[in-house]
C-alpha cells in the first residue's frame, strides 16, 4: 500500500513575457499523476480570504488514512467541505505542461516554406478517542467535532506538542517518531489542528471508492502552506502541484525562489512517445540546477481565455466550488478578474525548511510549459528548394538533439538512440577551418 504525503501542508499562516500562441495539435501532457508521492492543492486567495482544496493520491486501506493540518483558527461546521476530485482533475488538464505538434509543408509547393518557429498520517484501526479527562491532562483542547461527508474530523489546540504527539497516539494515530518536533512551530503560533480520517460507514454509503478532495474556508492575513509536517514521516522528496487562484495576477513564492520551467523549445520526434520521461526529467535538472530550493512555474493565464485551449477552462459553477467567491455576471471574448498560476514544489526538510509562503504579483503575463514537435515533409521532392531544406533538417535536428541533452542530462548516444535513422552524424570540421582563427 501507498500512502502519498498529501499536505505537508497546511493552511495559511501568513501570508513574463507573454509565451507564444498555443498553436498547434497537442499530442501529451505532463499531468500530476506523473510524480509518485505526489499531491494537488488548489487556493483560492483574495484578500485576506482563502479556500484551500487539499487533494491526494492515496492508495491502501481507508482505515490506514488520516489528514493532519495546522489551521490558524477553529473551524465551524459550515467552513468544511467535500469537494469533488475532478475539479483537480479538470485545474490540472487545463494547465498540464503539453507537447505541441507541427508538420513542415512540402518545401516543393507553390507558397514558400516557412521555419515556425501537509502531513498523511496513517492511522491505526480505529480506535475510541480518549477521554477528555486524558486530553485535559495532556494539555490538549478537543475545540469541535464533526462528521462531513465520509470524515470524521476534530479540531485541536493544544500548549505543548509532546502532550499532542501523546493524543494522537492514544487516539490510534501511527505519528512518525519524533513528529512532536514538527508540531512545536505551529503549537507556539497558537495555531488549531485540523484532524481528518475516514468514517468508514458513511465513505461506504457514500458510493465513492476513491476518497475526494476537503475544502476549508477561513480568513487570514498570511498565504502560506505549511509543508513541514508532511516531512515527519517522508522518505525522500515530496512533490506538490498548487493551483492558485487570485484576482489580480501571478502567484509566487515570497520566502523561495521561484522560477519558469523551461519551454517553448523542440524537440526530436521521438519525444512524442517518451514525454512523460522526458518532463520528469526536465523537471528533475531543472530542479536540481537552482540548487533543489526553487519553485518552478508550470502555468499562467488568465481564465477568461486560451489560445486554444488544451482542456477547457472551467466553468464559474465549478470555480465557484473551488471557491472563487468575487465572479459576477458572464465573461466572453476576453479576460476576467482570475489568474490561475500553477507551481510544481519539491521539497525535503533539508532544502525547504520553512513553510511555504506566497505572494500576489501584478503580473498578467501569459506563461506555459510547452514544448514542439515539428514533423519533416516525407514526401518526394525534386525541386532546387529540396537540397536547402534538406540542409536546413539536418540543422535542425542537430539543434534538437542538444537542446533536449541541455533540458534532460540524457546523453547523447541515448537521443541518438532514440532519433534513429534520423539521428544526425558529426562530421569533423575541414582541417583548414581553425588556421586562421
Amino acid at each position: 500500500m501507498r500512502t502519498a504525503p498529501i499536505l505537508a501542508l497546511a493552511v495559511a499562516l501568513s501570508a513574463a513575457s507573454p509565451a507564444r500562441a498555443f498553436c498547434g495539435f497537442f499530442v501529451g501532457k505532463a499531468d500530476g499523476k506523473l510524480f509518485n508521492k505526489s499531491s494537488q492543492v488548489a487556493i483560492v486567495r483574495d484578500g485576506d480570504r482563502t479556500v484551500i482544496t487539499m487533494g491526494n493520491d492515496f492508495q491502501g486501506e481507508m482505515t490506514e488514512f488520516a489528514l493532519v493540518v495546522p489551521v490558524p483558527t477553529v473551524l465551524s461546521r459550515e467552513q468544511i467541505h467535500v469537494g469533488e476530485r475532478k475539479l483537480l482533475e479538470r485545474l490540472d488538464a487545463y494547465s498540464a505542461p503539453r507537447l505541441v505538434e507541427y508538420h513542415d509543408g512540402d518545401p516543393c509547393a507553390v507558397y514558400p516554406y516557412a521555419a515556425m518557429k501537509m502531513g498523511v498520517m496513517r492511522s491505526m484501526p480505529v480506535a475510541a478517542s480518549p477521554p477528555k479527562e486524558m486530553a485535559k491532562a495532556l494539555g490538549v483542547t478537543v475545540e469541535a467535532e464533526y462528521t462531513v461527508g465520509e470524515y470524521d474530523i476534530v479540531l485541536l489546540s493544544a500548549n505543548q506538542s509532546d502532550g499532542l504527539e501523546a493524543w494522537l497516539r492514544e487516539s490510534g494515530y501511527k505519528i512518525p517518531a519524533h513528529a512532536s518536533k514538527a508540531l512545536a512551530p505551529y503549537i507556539r503560533q497558537q495555531m488549531k489542528f485540523f484532524v481528518a480520517k475516514v468514517n468508514i460507514k458513511e465513505q461506504r454509503k457514500s458510493g465513492y471508492q476513491a476518497l475526494r478532495p476537503i475544502q476549508i474556508a477561513f480568513e487570514s492575513p498570511r498565504f502560506m502552506l505549511p509543508i513541514r509536517l508532511g516531512m515527519a514521516n517522508a522518505d525522500g522528496p515530496q512533490d506538490m502541484i498548487v493551483y492558485a487562484i487570485t484576482r489580480n495576477g501571478r502567484v509566487e513564492s515570497s520566502n523561495y525562489q521561484t522560477v519558469k520551467m523551461p519551454s517553448d523549445v523542440e524537440l526530436p520526434e521521438f519525444v512524442q512517445h517518451q514525454f512523460g520521461n522526458f518532463y520528469k526529467s526536465a523537471f528533475a535538472k531543472a530542479w536540481n540546477d537552482h540548487g533543489r530550493h526553487a519553485i518552478l512555474t508550470e502555468y499562467v493565464w488568465n481564465m477568461g481565455f486560451c489560445d486554444p485551449c488544451a482542456a477547457p477552462p472551467l466553468e464559474q459553477e465549478e470555480l465557484k466550488q473551488l471557491g472563487v467567491f468575487w465572479l459576477e455576471g458572464s465573461y466572453h471574448g476576453g479576460g476576467m478578474p482570475l489568474t490561475l498560476t500553477r507551481l510544481h514544489v519539491r521539497y525535503d526538510a533539508e532544502h525547504f525548511p520553512e513553510d511555504l509562503a506566497f505572494q500576489e504579483t501584478g503580473d498578467q503575463g501569459t506563461f506555459q510549459g510547452r514544448y514542439i514537435l515539428r514533423h519533416p515533409f516525407r514526401g518526394e521532392m525534386t525541386c532546387a528548394a529540396a537540397g536547402n531544406y534538406r540542409q536546413e533538417l539536418d540543422r535542425r535536428r542537430r539543434e534538437e538533439a542538444k537542446t533536449l541533452a541541455s533540458l534532460t542530462g540524457w546523453d547523447m548516444a541515448r537521443i541518438h538512440a532514440g532519433m534513429g535513422r534520423d539521428a544526425p552524424v558529426d562530421q569533423p570540421d575541414p582541417w583548414w577551418k581553425k588556421l586562421w582563427q
